[in-house]
């Protein structure tokens, strides 16, 4: 009969009023059921006073289920000792208690953890090479060697080769786990010739979609490949050579059509007969990497010479309009005139000593192989400005050659400030430029860039540098050949 429902300090609660209850009624109907006895029994209406009894039990046990379902089900009161219920949370930041609160997610903002959960920590990207044998289970025993060191493998690439694998890993570890203890974890895990360096989120685009961008950005324009090979391959030296040798006709040496692998080095022909070299001294090239590499330059080759079409008119302070635009082979003779107009001591100050045959140097700063150039035309179409931007192994070149009468009205500065910002969004760290000591303009262009600046000066020659690091107002220059021409 007694219901223990609750707990009040660690003792059962007994609902006393409600069991008073329920012996009243029971008295009470024992009486009635004793008067109902009777009178049926000895009264002249026994079957009327039957029916009415009845009633009078069915309409009691209703009154008591009526009465438990009420007071069973009603909210305790007082303090129960009971765990109190979770508040309501929102999904997303709250405010949190200094041990609640967590660092760090690869880009370094802070996020919250839950109330109860653990606290994450502060994490570091690694991008790991290292070789294992190609055997059932190496891998596996190298992955839970990097477990037992807290680091999470975000992605891996297999480069197989002739004997053993090289595994390509993006790794998050904590940040207190330094390169040496994961080299020395993936060594006693049976790598061998590991390499290690620091990632950053950009490595955390995975290898297809970073093939197709620069596969994309090669199919815009023909300048883009050296870029392509560099950032597909990380750090390395890219090489153009061409098929004559400075006008020499010396053959280059001889590279098989589907190109040459030799450990650190690749050797791949390039599409107007030439050669280009691709030299990494710290990390030997795998077959995998060579593929790739040489089906970008197979893309660039089925696709033919080509440079984007976007040009700007711009209008200069004593009010003439003239058309910067990206210029090709195909500008080869409007260049050339341009070099017959200027002055020996303007083309010496570009080429540094006199020049001989510009059909040399043209063919080759006009190629989009070997680097951008902007032209400066007239309305008249005739141009009286170049600027090249050229890559020079693994650094980057800027020259500027403007026309006699056009000089001194600001055309150089333009065209500097609008290739040191394909420089920028290309992601080189630095351009130089090699000039004479003499050559007041070419400086002053250099200074007006607002950019620190390294100066190097041997026999007259000059080579002034430009960090490229602070050039944030310059990358918002216009990167000519993302959109058609207007």
């Amino acid at each position: 009969m007694f219901d223990v429902t609750r707990a009040k300090h660690g003792r059962p609660v007994h609902h006393w009023r409600r069991d008073l209850v329920e012996l009243a009624a029971l008295f009470t109907a024992v009486a009635v059921a004793d008067v109902v006895a009777d009178l049926v029994g000895h009264g002249p209406d026994g079957p009327v006073l039957l029916a009415i009894s009845a009633l009078a039990l069915i309409a009691t046990a209703g009154f008591h289920t009526w009465w438990s379902r009420r007071h069973g089900h009603a909210p305790p009161t007082g303090d129960t000792g009971a765990r109190p219920t979770a508040e309501p949370r929102q999904t997303g930041p709250t405010e949190r208690t200094g041990a609640e609160v967590a660092s760090t997610s690869v880009s370094g903002s802070a996020q919250s953890s839950a109330t109860a959960g653990p606290v994450v920590e502060a994490a570091s990207l690694w991008r790991m090479r290292t070789t294992v044998q190609d055997a059932p289970g190496s891998l596996a025993v190298l992955c839970t060697a990097l477990a037992g060191r807290r680091v999470d493998i975000l992605s891996l690439q297999t480069h197989p080769l002739a004997e053993g694998t090289v595994d390509e890993f993006l790794l998050r570890a904590p940040a207190e786990v330094a390169a040496s203890e994961i080299t020395r974890a993936v060594a006693s895990a049976g790598g061998s010739g590991t390499w290690i360096e620091r990632a950053d989120a950009h490595d955390l685009v995975d290898a297809p979609t970073r093939v197709l961008g620069l596969a994309t950005r090669t199919a815009l324009d023909a300048a883009e490949l050296p870029l392509a090979l560099r950032q597909l391959l990380g750090r390395c030296t890219i090489r153009s050579l061409p098929a004559t040798i400075a006008g020499k006709g010396r053959e280059p040496e001889s590279v098989p059509v589907e190109g040459a692998l030799e450990d650190t080095v690749m050797r791949l022909r390039a599409p107007e007969g030439g050669v280009i070299t691709v030299e990494r001294p710290y990390l030997p090239f795998t077959p995998t990497e060579f593929a790739r590499a040489r089906a970008l330059v197979e893309l660039d080759a089925r696709l033919g010479p080509r440079i984007p079409r976007s040009q700007d008119v711009l209008t200069l302070p004593e009010g003439n309009a003239i058309t910067v635009r990206r210029a090709d082979t195909g500008d080869l003779d409007a260049a050339r005139e341009m070099h017959e107009r200027c002055s020996a001591r303007t083309l010496g100050m570009r080429y540094h000593g006199p020049v001989g045959d510009a059909d040399r140097y043209l063919n080759h700063l006009l190629s989009p192989r070997f680097g951008r150039t902007l032209a400066v035309q007239t309305a008249s179409g005739r141009i009286v400005g170049l600027g090249h931007l050229m890559w020079d192994g693994d650094e980057t070149e800027v020259a500027l050659l403007v026309e006699d009468d056009w000089q001194r009205r600001g055309i150089g500065s333009e065209l500097l400030g609008r290739l040191v910002g394909m420089a920028v969004e290309a992601g080189c760290e630095s351009v130089y430029a090699v000039t004479q000591a003499s050559n007041t303009g070419m400086v002053a262009a250099m200074r007006g860039l607002e950019l620190p600046l390294d100066y190097q000066i041997e026999e007259g020659t000059l080579v002034v540098t430009a960090r490229l690091g602070a050039a944030v107002g310059v990358a918002e220059a216009t990167e000519f050949g993302r959109a058609e021409a207007p």
